[in-house]
């Protein structure tokens, strides 16, 4: 009784405190749109649409910068907020025209593209999603946040979170990979990280991106038309901006492709009816860059006609393009735009300020101590280095070749090796790049005097000067040497001779992946080959230490090198956490979470893919009449939640609580996993459904669920996953989000192919 009475009490007390709770989140939204009303009432058209605009200024750009006279634009109330500005000395000076020069003193809000960190580099979204870990994903980004505002920062253009199944588009790198569900679960995070509760000094705006489809571009060419049915954008592509929506982001960029025929920036089911109305976005929604300005090629109209429809569609800010600057006064006089849809779009802007505090402390963000004491800070590099080697992910490890012993010679050979300014990867604009630790200086740190490190380039990064400079711009030049490229590689192998073991660096520069970087060849460039295949022929062991912003053809190198640990592009602390996990001072627990091909014919690869009416035969490679290559199998090279360690983790049967269900009942579904390894370490344990009959086909397996446990050598530990119905939801031909009653299969293991299964039914 007395049990039941505190129950009974603390439910009580939550209700109440949950009352309270939307009580003042009432009354806060009462007093903001009561603020805002009343300064829209003092605002002219034109300075309603400067909040709409949003310009770049010195520091970095990906293009032509459009405003001469920041300052003077700001005190004129032509600009909503700056971007590509870093420091909180230039800031500060700009925030002081917008707040005390202009007319109503509206602060300027202040963004950037904080991606995988700010000055503490954390590795490329792709390598963080491999940890398979949401706390330490939300604490890389909650170190950017506090990094970035006590620079100044209060907005960021990230999360990306477009899915992708095809590794010849280079934005790859910033992304998590190619499933729904773990896009969802990094989305949730990273904003958690990066907004907390929007009310500090060190929570800054997030930016969920690019809405919507971005992903799935044709050919993998970045920029390039998209096409694809509204069951496969609810199904595939939606889930993970629906999630940031979910989790309050405050903000959406609109991506540069079209949807259903329309560029998405000027889409207004796409802004409108699915983000507004169906998911309950209240934040702005901001272009891309140049983003309206662009559609005039897409054959959409004049600067004029584009700027009118993308205000139409429901976009509130214009980055760069000045198109609502130059147009909308024009337009609004020839009434084809309303003084509402400008005092809409400017509200949502002007609410973000609100939000952030803006209003309250114009100089919130700009506090020098902070800058002096907040950024790149020992501990904050100390927590990337942990995540950055949980980031790796070991594809082969052939007679345990790996971890090496700090003794004995070890040649370090590769265009890599000690290419400090290409760790942080692509999108690391405040990152001091010659700051990050290279392979060579991580290595010789870990060893001291215990083993002698051998260091030659071996290679160039590519065989073709042009393509090495495209591939190593913003200040990330690797240094090519001049001499023929046999010469280069003969030195390479005279220290790889007198070694124990070689390491060979090898892979993609920083900007070999990103932004405009797609690539029609995804393998290892043909220089680097030779190197390899010279270095293999030395008979020494051979670990590739693969650098990458993308999933790579890897089919030759997987049979002929004894080890291949994928560190991507890893940030401040890569050379660091390199040596922890070459040394075995971290055992590697990454999953990769983006198949890898064999060869790009296979492309577009991805392991929840459609059964087809001509399955072919699960292990066989080739039958006529079935849907299959007659020159490779339908097999990737790497699975999706693929991952190698030191340990050998052997899971025992998969069972069920019940295998007959009905309505809303759960089953409980446990496996034991055990540590047959030498060394302690972590396993990602994924769960798997596939619902094998459906009013609509589904895919053959789909990941819902995942755990990712320690277990110490020798060690069983227990994985339970309860499974609802709501793991069994899909949007059906008429985009009702529902299940269905019929048979499903329950899988559960170490990557999307190794899974042990159970058959169920489940009734409505």
């Amino acid at each position: 009784m007395k049990k039941k009475l505190q129950s009974l009490l603390i439910i009580a007390t939550a209700l109440i405190i949950s009352a309270q709770l939307n009580a003042q989140a009432k009354d806060n939204t009462a007093r903001m749109n009561m603020f805002i009303s009343s300064l829209m009432s003092k605002m002219t058209l034109e300075e309603k649409i400067g909040q709409m605009n949003l310009p770049s200024a010195w520091d970095f750009t990906t293009g032509t910068a459009t405003n001469s006279d920041i300052g003077n634009n700001v005190k004129k109330g032509n600009v909503g907020g700056l971007f590509n500005i870093k420091g909180i000395e230039k800031i500060k000076a700009i925030q002081k025209i917008a707040v005390e020069e202009s007319r109503l003193k509206i602060p300027l809000l202040f963004g950037m593209d904080v991606i995988h960190g700010y000055e503490t580099t954390f590795p490329i979204p792709l390598g963080v999603s491999a940890t398979w870990d949401m706390a330490a994903i939300e604490k890389s980004a909650r170190i950017a946040a506090v990094e970035a505002s006590a620079d100044g920062i209060n907005w960021t253009f990230s999360p990306m979170v477009d899915i992708s199944h095809d590794p010849r588009w280079g934005r790859v790198s910033e992304g998590n990979g190619e499933d729904p569900y773990l896009g969802s679960q990094i989305a949730k995070a990273m904003i958690k990280g990066y907004q907390g509760s929007l009310t500090k000094n060190n929570e800054i705006l997030a930016c969920v991106k690019h809405y919507a489809l971005y992903g799935a571009p044709e050919g993998g060419r970045d920029y390039n038309t998209v096409d694809m049915s509204h069951i496969r954008m609810y199904n595939e592509y939606f889930p993970p901006y629906k999630a940031a929506v979910d989790a309050g982001v405050g903000s959406v960029m609109a991506s540069f492709n079209e949807v259903d025929g329309i560029p998405a920036t000027a889409n207004k089911w796409l802004m409108t009816d699915v983000l507004r109305k169906q998911w309950g976005f209240k934040g702005f929604v901001v272009t891309d860059y140049t983003g309206i300005n662009e559609m005039i090629d897409h054959g959409m109209g004049n600067l004029q006609t584009v700027s009118a429809l993308a205000l139409k569609a429901g976009i509130d800010m214009d980055m760069v393009g000045e198109g609502f600057l130059k147009t909308l006064k024009k337009s609004f006089s020839e009434k084809k735009i309303t003084s509402a849809e400008i005092d809409l779009a400017c509200r949502r802007v002007l609410e973000a300020k609100y939000k952030l505090g803006l209003f309250e402390d114009p100089y919130k963000f700009l506090d020098a101590q902070r800058a002096k004491t907040e950024i790149y800070t020992s501990e904050h590099r100390k927590i990337a280095r942990e995540i950055t080697a949980q980031s790796f992910v070991l594809l082969k490890n052939k007679g345990n070749v790996l971890p090496l012993k700090k003794a004995g010679k070890i040649a370090l050979i590769g265009p890599l090796a000690d290419a400090a300014n290409n760790m942080a990867g692509t999108w690391s604009v405040a990152t001091v790049q010659n700051r990050s630790v290279s392979v060579l200086a991580g290595l010789k740190e870990a060893v001291g005097n215990k083993a002698e490190v051998l260091y030659a380039k071996g290679s160039n990064l590519t065989e073709n000067a042009t393509l090495e400079e495209n591939a190593t711009m913003f200040g990330k030049s690797l240094n090519r040497d001049p001499r023929p490229a046999e010469e280069i590689r003969q030195e390479a192998i005279k220290i790889a001779e007198q070694s124990d073991v070689i390491i060979a660096a090898l892979g993609e520069s920083a900007e070999m992946s990103g932004e405009a970087s797609s690539r029609s060849n995804i393998g290892i460039p043909m220089v680097q080959q030779q190197l390899l295949k010279a270095l293999i022929k030395t008979g020494k062991p051979v670990v590739l230490l693969l650098f990458t912003g993308r999933p790579l053809t890897l089919t030759w190198e997987d049979k002929n090198v004894s080890a291949i640990l994928n560190a991507w592009l890893a940030g401040s602390e890569a050379g660091n956490a390199i040596a922890d996990v070459v040394f075995g001072d971290v055992n590697p627990s990454g999953k990769i979470t983006m198949t890898f091909p064999q060869n790009v014919g296979q492309i577009p690869i991805y392991y929840a893919h459609k059964n087809t009416g001509r399955p072919l035969e699960e292990g066989k490679w080739f039958s006529k009449f079935r849907s299959n290559y007659l020159d490779v199998s339908n097999d990737p090279l790497y699975p999706f939640g693929y991952g190698l360690g030191y340990s050998a983790f052997e899971y025992g049967n998969l069972n069920l609580s019940q295998t007959n269900l009905k309505g809303n009942q759960t089953i409980k579904a446990t496996i034991t996993i055990t540590n047959k390894g030498k060394y302690d370490g972590a396993e990602v344990v994924q769960l798997y459904i596939r619902d094998k009959v459906g009013s609509i086909t589904r895919p053959v397996k789909e990941l819902k669920g995942f755990q990712k446990i320690w277990i110490k050598a020798g060690e069983t530990k227990t994985a339970q996953f309860n499974i609802t119905t709501d793991d069994l939801k899909f949007y059906n031909n008429a985009l009702k989000y529902d299940w269905e009653s019929g048979e499903f299969d329950i899988m559960i293991g170490a990557n999307s192919r190794d899974v042990k299964i159970q058959k169920i039914t489940w009734n409505k």
